[in-house]
């Protein structure tokens, strides 16, 4: 596999060329990717000769983790783009393995794939499931979640990313500890409180002295699943504070696995 870097649909690096469907000799896949699920099948692929293999980023993280192999980064205008690039690149097929919130990709993704006639599969890591001294208070969505922070205490640490913090921007008699990994816009409309930049994996001891240094009193977060983050779960639990925590969204009604092995498995099935 050759490795390119396109930085959107219309900007590629200089040297790179767009391979010709007619000169195609492999089956070409195409992982839309962003998670460490994704990174993974990634690099397990590296050295399947019969399949030739892109990861695509949205580009919403400034300093992401690249991928092995081939990758572009930036979106593709929707479904109807995303059905001319599966087109024009010769994509044969396609894996969503998105994060478990980014719906409308992955509902864009299922409808591309129908228009084109490709297999789809979705990659996506188990959700979280409560365990005994839990304090889970299970939401739909953000505006719910913001609702259900009127008892919960003055100090709120918010897990959710830049891009929804303004779900809890009226909320004026509360404090907020918002983490994420990059700043948010100068424009966007914020709670009060501080901003946290950390990108994890995090240890339960690294959460459990966050937790006590900020005396937070309750959590909002949303149920995305995996081990990076899991580990304020358990320093929740240690400390017997409750979580707010809001579900994923309906998923689009195509094949799904949540392991890297059944994944590969249904790549050999197809190639």
């Amino acid at each position: 596999m050759r490795i390119a870097i396109a930085i959107d649909d219309s900007r590629r690096l200089q040297g790179y060329r767009q391979p010709s469907r007619s000169l195609k000799l492999m089956p070409r896949l195409l992982i839309l990717g962003g998670t460490t699920e994704a990174t993974r099948l990634a690099a397990a692929l590296q050295n399947w000769s019969q399949l030739e293999v892109q990861t695509s980023l949205a580009g919403r993280t400034q300093q992401p983790v690249l991928p092995a192999g081939s990758v572009r980064v930036g979106g593709f205008g929707g479904v109807a783009g995303l059905v001319d690039y599966l087109k024009t690149e010769g994509i044969d097929l396609l894996i969503d393995a998105t994060h478990p919130f980014a719906a409308q990709i992955s509902q864009n993704a299922a409808e591309a794939a129908h228009i084109a006639g490709l297999p789809i599969l979705s990659l996506q890591r188990p959700a979280w499931t409560p365990q005994a001294g839990d304090r889970w208070i299970s939401v739909p969505d953000l505006a719910t979640a913001a609702k259900q922070l009127a008892d919960l205490g003055d100090r709120i640490f918010l897990t959710i990313g830049r891009q929804e913090l303004a779900a809890f921007a009226h909320l004026r008699d509360r404090w907020f500890l918002m983490r994420m990994i990059d700043p948010p816009a100068e424009d966007a409309p914020l709670p009060l409180g501080e901003i946290l930049l950390e990108r994890g994996p995090f240890s339960v001891e690294h959460e459990r002295s966050l937790l006590i240094r900020f005396q937070i009193d309750a959590i909002v977060s949303k149920n995305s699943g995996g081990t990076a983050i899991a580990a304020k779960l358990k320093a929740a639990r240690e400390l017997g504070l409750p979580i707010v925590m809001i579900e994923r969204p309906p998923q689009p009604q195509v094949e799904q696995v949540t392991t890297l092995a059944a994944a590969l498995q249904w790549l050999k099935l197809h190639c």
